[in-house]
Parts: C-alpha cells; sequence; structure tokens
C-alpha cells in the first residue's frame, strides 16, 4: 500500500488475486494474476438486502456506503454494530430503530453499472432540495491528483478487470478504493466517511468509470461537490450534474480534461504546456471507452 494514501491499494493482498495459467497469441504460457470475485449479503437489521459481487476487502465500509447510497441509512441514524462474517459472507448493520424497506426492494431496477450494479425507483428522491456547496476546484489539483493515482501500484496495474475510486482533498489523494464495480468502489469510500464521520463539502471524487446518472447521484447524496473521471458522460450524468450544482469533469487524460457542469467554479491556476504527458505504462484506459 502506498504511503501517499489513508487507505490505499494493496496489489500483493494474495485474497484479492490468484495466479491463472493460459497460453498468448503465439502459443506459449503464460501465468498472469486475475482477480477475484466473491459474494457478499448485506443485512440491515433482519432484513436482507441484496447480495454483491465484490473482491472482498473493506466488507463493512462497503455495507454502510451501500445503504447509505441508497437513502436507508442516513448520516444521522444511530448505527449500533457492523458485523461481518467471512464463513459466511454476510455483513449485517444494525441500527437503534426498526427498519421496513420491503416495498422499496420491490421497485429494485437494473441500471447501466458494471457487476450487477442497481438502483432503486425512488433513488431520485433522495436529491429533491440538494443543492451542493460552491466548492472552488484547481486545475493545478486536477493535474497533480492525476499524476499521484495514475502511478500509485494498484490491482487495475497488477491485474486489470476492476474500476477505481478516490477521495481527495485539493490536490491530495485520501482514499483509494477499488472493486469490480465501480459502484462498489463509490460505496466503500461512502461507509469509510460515514464510520469516520468526514465531511463531505471540501472533498473531490475521482473515478476510472463512465460518469452517468448513478455516478452523479451518488456522489450528490455524498455531499460532494466534485465528480472527475477519465471516462466520458452519459446526457443524464450531465443533466443532474447542472441541476444540483456538481461539478463535472471527465476525459481527463494527462493535460487534457473536459468540464460539462460547473464550468464558472473552475480556476484554471496551471498551464496545460507545462504538464507532462502520462507515461504509457501507466496509462488507464477508462471502463466502458
Amino acid at each position: 500500500m502506498t504511503e501517499e494514501f489513508l487507505i490505499g491499494p494493496d496489489p500483493d493482498n494474495p485474497r484479492l488475486t490468484q495466479a491463472v495459467e493460459g497460453t498468448d497469441h503465439t502459443g506459449a504460457r503464460q501465468t498472469i494474476r486475475v482477480v477475484m470475485e466473491r459474494p457478499l449479503t448485506i443485512f440491515l437489521n433482519r432484513q436482507e438486502i441484496v447480495t454483491a459481487m465484490t473482491i472482498g476487502d473493506y466488507p463493512e465500509y462497503l455495507a454502510l456506503g451501500f445503504l447509505r447510497n441508497q437513502g436507508m441509512l442516513s448520516d444521522a441514524e444511530a448505527v449500533t454494530g457492523v458485523e461481518y462474517d467471512e464463513e459466511l459472507e454476510t455483513v449485517i448493520v444494525r441500527t437503534e430503530g426498526e427498519t421496513d424497506f420491503e416495498e422499496k426492494l420491490k421497485k429494485k431496477t437494473r441500471t447501466s453499472g458494471c457487476a450487477v450494479g442497481t438502483v432503486f425507483g425512488d433513488m431520485m428522491e433522495g436529491l429533491e432540495g440538494v443543492i451542493l456547496p460552491d466548492a472552488e476546484l484547481r486545475t493545478s489539483w486536477l493535474y497533480a491528483l492525476a499524476r499521484k493515482i495514475n502511478t500509485a501500484p494498484s490491482l487495475y496495474l497488477e491485474a486489470g478487470a476492476i474500476h477505481g475510486t478516490v477521495l481527495c482533498h485539493g490536490d491530495r489523494p485520501l482514499v483509494y478504493m477499488e472493486d469490480v464495480g465501480r459502484h462498489n468502489a463509490v460505496d466503500k469510500i461512502a461507509g469509510w466517511m460515514l464510520s469516520e464521520r468526514v465531511p463531505a463539502a471540501d472533498k473531490i471524487l475521482y473515478t476510472t468509470g463512465r460518469l452517468t446518472s448513478e455516478m452523479v447521484i451518488k456522489t450528490a447524496m455524498m455531499g460532494i461537490p466534485v465528480l472527475t473521471s477519465r471516462s466520458g458522460f452519459t446526457a443524464w450524468g450531465v443533466e443532474i450534474a447542472r441541476e444540483v450544482g456538481l461539478t463535472l469533469i471527465g476525459r481527463m487524460r494527462g493535460k487534457r480534461f473536459i468540464c460539462l457542469a460547473g464550468e464558472e467554479r473552475l480556476l484554471r491556476d496551471a498551464d496545460p504546456d507545462a504538464v507532462g504527458d502520462e507515461d504509457r505504462k501507466h496509462r488507464r484506459k477508462g471502463a466502458g471507452e
């Protein structure tokens, strides 16, 4: 794990990848590392909520963040315990009050996200009245973050087939989570923020995945005012970002990026011509492009 982050990728963790033997285009035998997938069933008190496929790290944060981002757990909710059973592959989040989400669960719909991402039919209701803080964003921060994140050791560089999401403050990356689904990676960060009572108003969220409606909704519901990505946008994602005051930046590669929402908050304090190109060995192709 790099010292750059409070929590960072751990590509040497033997539980996260396994060696698989095959042949390459010439017929030569090759052994490569591939990412592991494990089911994780999340309970809220006595009710089963969802089973997600995940790489298996930070299950408590994933459960807390998923429930928080689905509107089932508020910031003010009194969480009395989070219990992870590795053998049963379950996490139980316990609260002081009783919960009943049977009707809400019936309205669950599949989204465009990878790895069985789901969003509830009334998730948009959580955005009612949401106006994000008018946070300044400096281009010097963007360039510094891209350099630090893209050169950090990661499961992506080790094995591929994975998404990354990073919580940042100014030009400093704080928490870097990876998973087979970008929504899982975001939920882990949301769970960490909820558990550690970390404020969101001055943070930046960086993701390797597409800037879809659900990614924008989750970021807004977390109270984070800036969302950036190496990948592209969807029209609905851009529309929602503009409605809630989210600064939205995509296609961020080297010195290049596109801002489609929140342009008025962007302070261009860095000369793009002074920014070097990415080292080819560290270039990450944004998912979905």
